[in-house]
């Protein structure tokens, strides 16, 4: 029987900027009907706001930042944060610096938004977004750094970031933009889930997880049944039980379907 359902946000529930299909509305409504429905997301406290209020769940607590930060999803109060270790950050800054020249970076300012070294794209982060330059970035403890690489994709910044490791950290990419986020080591969207479920006495067993990306493969080989979006990379669906239709074809809404009725 599933008593957690762990759900992905982009790529999972929306496409790109559009608001959730209605078949995708019903289905996380009838499976918050069933179970417990928790968002666990590469975003923002501030981020995933919009997608709470879309979805309109109110209970329960939500995931953002990879797993870094818990929040309470009726009040919006954060009720832990794993930050990273200022030495990490000046670490992973020199890295990713080397080899990524001309990549711009953002730390999260929890409940506010973010701090950036220089100009990202527009609409690309959510909340107040204040440019601080490089050396600033370390002056606000963060849960999450992410690397941002203009004028390149995400293909090519996938080789370049092949076999890095930042002592203190947890590195995963994006396969829609040139994308390299950061969170303290050991942490991640499993890490996060299976304190929750430990603490609800919820087994893995009956824990159903659906996503699409880099930062969801840990997600999908924790949960007893993990399910990956049809538009995955092959490695996303090599580490999940199943797989179903891509967001543009409400695949969440099949998944939830053909695993809760």
């Amino acid at each position: 029987m599933i008593r957690l359902v762990a759900l992905d946000i982009d790529g999972t529930i929306v496409h790109g900027r559009r608001p959730p299909t209605p078949a995708v509305r019903d289905a996380i409504a009838r499976a918050a009907e069933r179970a417990e429905v928790m968002l666990c997301t590469g975003r923002t406290v501030v981020g995933v706001v919009p997608a709470l209020e879309a979805i309109g769940l109110r209970g329960g607590v939500t995931l953002t930042s990879n797993g870094a930060v818990e929040m309470d999803t009726a009040t919006r109060r954060v009720l832990a944060m794993e930050r990273l270790a200022p030495g990490a950050v000046t670490a992973a800054l020199d890295a990713l610096s080397e080899r990524f020249p001309g990549a711009v970076f953002a730390c999260e300012h929890v409940g506010v938004g973010q701090r950036t070294s220089a100009p990202f794209p527009e609409g690309v982060l959510a909340g107040t977004v204040t440019e601080v330059g490089r050396g600033a970035l370390l002056d606000e403890p963060t849960p999450k750094l992410v690397m941002y690489w203009p004028g390149h994709d995400p293909a090519e910044t996938a080789v370049r970031a092949a076999g890095l490791h930042v002592p203190g950290t947890e590195l995963t990419l994006d396969h829609e933009l040139p994308w390299v986020t950061m969170v303290p080591a050991g942490v991640s969207k499993a890490s996060g889930l299976a304190r929750v479920a430990a603490r609800r006495g919820i087994a893995r067993e009956e824990v159903l997880a659906v996503g699409d990306g880099d930062n969801d493969r840990a997600m999908l080989r924790w949960a007893g049944r993990g399910i990956a979006m049809g538009q995955a990379p092959p490695e996303v669906h090599a580490d999940a039980d199943e797989s179903t239709a891509t967001v543009e074809q409400d695949g969440l809404a099949h998944a939830l379907h053909r695993a809760l009725g």
